[in-house]
């Protein structure tokens, strides 16, 4: 049996629990019980989460107690930081045990206990470039939703850590038994570690359901032209009215918006399956792989290839 240890401080972020659940639905999936959880704190007793949930907690004695350590981050770590004893318990962990996970902000905690240097990382999008700037040693990813680096792994903020988990599953009971769990979750998808933490569609966040209906029509019609004049008949808009609500709900035209959601379903295609790149380009709408490669070094900064070498040393 594999034993989770959730390590608690006060004002811990409640969200962080959620990823439980993911070992709990293995147990279901794999007919067994794989997995065991366990919530441990300093000093033992309650614990408060950050909207004042008490949970019980057993206290540390030795890293032994679990197998894999779930470091559960604050809303303000910066201004929170962990006890020398935490401190102290995290290191002798990252020596001994098979895992240590800083969730979210728990990143800072593995940072400040040493387990970090030399070593890449990411957390939540609001607090990267504090990591980084506080440790320069380490190499900070702030745009990955998880990353492995030997025996240590860090997750972006809040729902992140759902896919962390679930790779902690899929290296433990193989791809199937992953699968099965989001699914049952009712994950929109499983997400790769070298993912961004970003989605287009949050980003452009129109205002009216005409326009979202604009943007679910295209990113379901990506591998086709999609004319201002074809997005405008989706929605029953002429194009000059469609254009001008638009612009004026998301901030881009039509053209700019279709481009970036093409860009973000190429992105995945390429963290996620082992399509050429020739398919991913033809599946996304671009007009060839060239084309396609212009785009990304145009909004990623990167060509295709490098993404593609990334996450697969990501997810190693």
């Amino acid at each position: 049996m594999h034993r989770i240890g959730y390590l608690l401080s006060d004002d811990f972020q409640v969200l962080s629990l959620a990823t439980q659940t993911v070992f709990e639905y293995a147990n279901i999936v794999a007919e067994a019980p794989f997995y065991s959880i366990e919530f441990f704190s300093v000093a033992g007793g309650i614990v408060r989460s950050s909207l004042g949930l008490g949970i019980e907690t057993r206290a540390l004695n030795t890293p032994g107690l679990a197998d894999t350590w779930m470091i559960v981050g604050v809303n303000k770590p910066l201004e929170t930081p962990p006890s020398e004893a935490a401190l102290a318990f995290v290191h002798q962990a990252g020596q001994q045990a098979r895992r240590v996970a800083g969730i979210c902000t728990g990143g800072f905690v593995l940072a400040q206990a040493g387990l970090l240097d030399g070593r890449r990382a990411t957390t939540h999008w609001a607090y990267g470039a504090a990591l980084r700037r506080l440790y320069p040693q380490i190499s900070v990813e702030d745009d990955r939703i998880f990353i492995i680096d030997g025996n240590v792994w860090t997750s972006a903020g809040m729902t992140a850590g759902l896919d962390l988990a679930l790779g902690m599953v899929e290296k433990d009971l193989g791809p199937e038994v992953a699968r099965s769990v989001a699914h049952k979750l009712v994950m929109h998808q499983r997400r790769s570690g070298g993912q961004s933490q970003h989605s287009e569609m949050l980003t452009l966040a129109p205002k009216s359901d005409r326009i979202q209906n604009a943007l679910n029509y295209a990113r379901q019609n990506l591998h086709k032209p999609l004319s201002v004049e074809d997005l405008a008949e989706a929605v029953h808009l002429s194009p000059r009215q469609f254009t001008r609500v638009f612009t004026t709900e998301t901030g881009q035209s039509p053209a700019k918006a279709i481009e970036r959601l093409r860009l973000e379903a190429a992105r995945v295609m390429i963290e996620q399956s082992r399509h050429s790149l020739d398919v991913v380009a033809k599946e996304t709408g671009f007009r060839d792989r060239r084309h396609m490669r212009e785009v990304f070094i145009r909004g990623f900064g990167v060509p295709p290839q490098a993404i593609r070498r990334d996450v697969r040393g990501v997810n190693i």
